[in-house]
């Protein structure tokens, strides 16, 4: 049997290529014998979301699995193994069903408890909100996507785990339409643009992720930008993602040397552009100030509803510091102008 392994933490993908000598057996039961730590159950819910592939064919469950069968489970996100306390913090719902949510994710939460963060995340909020709405006996919060901390923007959570496996597919195979918004550095000598590279762990510091150009390590990403607005010193950029790794757009921008606008861990947060004047330091200053975080919003998703299959599409408003930092620069790009 050969296995190909792929993860994140929001996904796990298989491939077997099944021994010539094995019997006839059901593709639920020979799947929890050959992954470890997985439930008959589970294996069940992917099948019914069309996650298991045989020769490039989804299977049902009880399919039989056969010698040199070519197969290929997504599995998406489990639960994890630790006791998450309900919390009443306020969520903006911009959008909820029987099947999923939307939350406009407020600057300064944590996606999950963990690593030091077991309270006041918005897993935190959402089973809360799942027990104030009398859904939690029925229904759970299942992540499909995260955002960073410091990061505000739009995420879709599943209330069921085939709806979350139908999403996570989508995820996984990039047909999710995202689009981000950043601040960024410097001027860009086109109004288009790509960034590939692949993305790994730094060896320096195992917080930051570095881009890897020869694909030696890492894996492959693809940032589409757009320019939106230029301020001279910076820039209004949207970005597009054909992938979706670990501080992408983050990791991209420093790369081809536009760093996201007080960026703080990929060096956005030093006075990068611009003159040696003291007032023009002051003045970057007070935008800092005004947005102390990565200048970056996930201001658009759209997918496809895992149970209605309609194309969805939603957008969310600049949160109050993004837009405040804009206007102190289109007024400054003004003043310039002024005195030209």
């Amino acid at each position: 049997m050969t296995v190909e392994a792929e993860s994140n933490d929001l996904y796990e993908h298989f491939r077997f290529i099944v021994d010539k000598g094995q019997s006839l057996v059901r593709i639920d039961k020979y799947l929890t014998q050959k992954i470890e730590n997985i439930s008959r159950n589970r294996v069940q819910n992917s099948a019914d979301a069309g996650n298991i592939l045989v020769n490039g064919t989804a299977v049902k469950s009880n399919y039989r699995v056969k010698p040199l069968d070519l197969i290929s489970i997504l599995l998406a996100y489990p639960p994890q193994d630790i006791e998450i306390i309900p919390e009443d913090i306020p969520l903006t719902i911009p959008y909820e069903d029987e099947y999923l949510l939307l939350v406009n994710k407020a600057v300064g939460m944590v996606v999950h408890p963990g690593h030091g963060n077991f309270y006041g995340t918005m897993m935190n909020a959402l089973l809360h909100h799942f027990i104030a709405t009398g859904i939690s006996e029925k229904s759970y919060p299942y992540l499909v996507h995260r955002i960073d901390k410091d990061t505000s923007g739009i995420l879709v959570i599943a209330k069921d785990e085939i709806s979350q496996s139908k999403l996570a597919k989508q995820f996984f195979h990039h047909t999710v339409d995202r689009k981000y918004y950043a601040l960024v550095w410097g001027d860009f000598k086109e109004d288009t643009g790509t960034v590939e590279g692949h993305i790994g762990r730094s060896k320096k510091n195992r917080i930051e992720m570095d881009v890897y150009p020869e694909g030696d390590q890492g894996k492959a990403a693809i940032t589409h930008y757009t320019v939106l607005e230029r301020f001279g010193y910076v820039t209004l950029i949207e970005c597009v993602l054909e992938t979706g790794r670990t501080h992408q757009i983050r990791a991209h921008m420093k790369h081809i040397g536009h760093p996201i606008f007080n960026d703080s861990l990929y060096g956005g947060n030093l006075v990068l552009r611009g003159t040696v004047y003291t007032k023009y330091k002051q003045f970057i200053q007070n935008c800092f100030d005004l947005i102390p975080r990565q200048a970056l919003h996930a201001k658009t998703l759209g997918f496809v509803h895992p149970v209605s299959e309609k194309p969805l599409l939603f957008d969310s408003d600049l949160p109050a510091d993004f837009q405040a930092v804009l206007k102190k620069w289109r007024d400054y790009r003004q003043n310039i102008k002024d005195m030209d």
